[in-house]
């Protein structure tokens, strides 16, 4: 998910695909230990999104308070 996309949503949403992404994040650190992870690279993808996400959460607290 790109940072256009997820400015484009509202703050509840992001804050609800950001719980997703927490579980799938969880999710892929079982798979990689059982060895059944398939793509090495989802759960670099799935961090960077959730920093992505945290990103844009806290300009939009900060662009309240201004």
């Amino acid at each position: 998910m790109k940072s256009r996309e997820i400015r484009e949503m509202t703050t509840e949403e992001i804050l609800n695909a950001l719980e997703d992404s927490r579980v799938a994040l969880f999710n892929f650190r079982f798979q990689k230990a059982s060895g059944q992870l398939e793509d090495e690279v989802a759960p670099t993808r799935t961090r960077r999104e959730i920093a992505r996400m945290k990103t844009i959460l806290r300009e939009r607290e900060l662009a309240n308070n201004v």
